[in-house]
């Protein structure tokens, strides 16, 4: 491992630690993701001893300028070499209190500190001091199950996943990041102690959960959750969506695994989170929306707009960010239908006008949710829809360079409409602007002033309003 470790950040690590006379490892992240030959800046070191004491002698020996910043209530410092971010941390030992996840803290050894850890595959240690330096310290044999992509706990994990309740999570997150599969022992005890998330913020939830979707193969992590009775405490809306129902000999396709299919779709091809989340978020309101018919058999009329309508409560629940990105995934979640529409239909000019005004800058990635949302299992169908799908996004580049319609301004305002006929603000002002609105988007007239000026004057004739140079 001494290779690994040349880095001058290290060796001064190293320098400084035997001057104090502290043992010191670096432990967890940097060495799995090391092993893994996995990009890493962020450093976890560990002493035997001050943590914060060795920092500041760190900082002396790169003859840092900036201050280490100093964390007392948690025993930690941070400083930041170059594009480095290392924090540092006395070893500890932890004991819990079941009604609560935040340990009792003890000074301990390494080998305390390495036994608090969560999973074997962060509880190896690389020491830094000269007479040891570069020699990997792995008493669960996390390098191992690296090679095993094994995601496993150092203790028994019953005991590991009680005491800190959002370890269940993190399991299925890193088996998820890393696409490795949970030990039986884990899986068994996640399932068993479930219940013990509830000790957990919510805020500390949707923060592995979104990990979790931001996954190259998020479903993997879903179905982890879904499996194992965590996705029924924590998203409960989501698990409505599981199951298939006949009636007559008709069935509907089970909308949770179509969802994780939209989801691993869609997350090949980006990596915004909130356009994972209008994938996650999109039929969310097919089981209130479910219909039987004779002759159509199940529908799911509606499910578009109170999908739209459930967004911010769902966010909320899981204290997302209630701002733009909201309102994004909320439009998403109400026009993902539209594209499709068009594709089974004779794509009209105007059809596609009202999507690009309706859409506006998002309309590059309403195509790509409804071009993730095509799961049909019919090659051939798959290929038909496809191919019209190709031609929809032709003719909305063809339609939006001649109408610029992207996040459409009206050529008329309402301040042009009330000083042309010296009204004030009035119902019949909103009449006027609804009706040149709507003549451009059905190409009645050119977006333009001069067209919807004319028109302007002509819906005020109707209304009986009197230009005011007629006065």
């Amino acid at each position: 491992m001494v290779e690994h470790f040349n880095k001058p950040i290290f060796r001064a690590i190293g320098q400084a630690a035997d001057r104090l006379g502290l043992e010191t490892y670096v432990v967890g992240g940097y060495v799995r993701d090391l092993l893994l030959d996995r990009a890493s800046k962020d450093i976890d070191v560990v002493a035997v001893g001050s943590g914060i004491a060795l920092a500041k002698a760190v900082a002396e020996e790169l003859n840092l300028k900036q201050e280490v910043k100093v964390f007392k209530n948690f025993g930690t410092a941070m400083l930041k070499q170059a594009d480095w971010e290392v924090e540092f941390v006395g070893a500890r030992k932890e004991s819990y209190n079941r009604n609560s996840r935040k340990p009792i803290v003890e000074d301990g050894s390494l080998e305390d500190d390495q036994n608090r850890r969560d999973f074997s595959i962060n509880a190896m240690a690389v020491c830094l001091n000269n007479e040891r330096y570069g020699q990997l310290i792995d008493p669960f044999n996390g390098r191992q199950d690296l090679e095993k992509t094994l995601i496993k706990t150092p203790l028994e994990p019953s005991i590991t996943f009680s005491d800190d309740p959002l370890r269940m999570m993190r399991a299925i997150r890193f088996a998820s990041q890393l696409d490795f599969h949970l030990e039986d022992a884990a899986y068994e005890a996640i399932k068993k102690e479930k219940e013990r998330i509830e000790i957990v913020s919510q805020e500390r939830i949707t923060d592995e959960l979104n990990k979790i979707i931001l996954s190259p193969k998020p479903s993997k992590g879903f179905k982890l959750l879904f499996n194992t009775g965590l996705l029924e405490l924590i998203f409960p809306a989501m698990t409505k969506l599981y199951g298939v129902e006949y009636r007559d000999g008709k069935g509907h396709k089970d909308n949770f695994y179509h969802t994780l299919q939209v989801l691993d779709n869609i997350s090949a091809n980006t990596n915004d989170l909130w356009l994972r989340w209008a994938a996650i978020l999109h039929d969310i309101a097919k089981p209130a929306t479910k219909r039987f018919d004779k002759k159509q058999g199940w529908t799911f009329h509606g499910h578009e707009d109170l999908g739209a309508r459930m967004v911010p409560k769902i966010f909320k629940q899981l204290k997302l960010p209630l701002d733009q990105k909201m309102k994004y995934v909320q439009k998403l979640v109400r026009l993902h239908l539209r594209p499709i529409a068009l594709v089974k239909e004779s794509v009209t000019d105007s059809a596609v006008r009202r999507l690009l005004f309706e859409a506006g800058e998002e309309i590059e990635d309403l195509m790509l949710l409804c071009s993730a949302d095509i799961t049909t299992k019919n090659p051939n169908r798959m290929k038909r829809y496809l191919r019209n799908f190709s031609l929809v996004e032709e003719k909305l580049k063809e339609v939006e360079q001649k109408d610029r319609l992207r996040n459409w301004q009206p050529p008329v305002s309402g301040e042009t409409i009330m000083e042309s006929f010296d009204i004030y603000p009035s119902k019949e002002v909103g009449l006027i602007k609804s009706a040149i609105r709507e003549a451009i988007l059905d190409g009645k007239i050119e977006n333009n002033q001069e067209e919807a000026l004319s028109l302007m004057f002509e819906e005020g004739k109707k209304l009986g309003l009197t230009p005011k140079n007629d006065l």
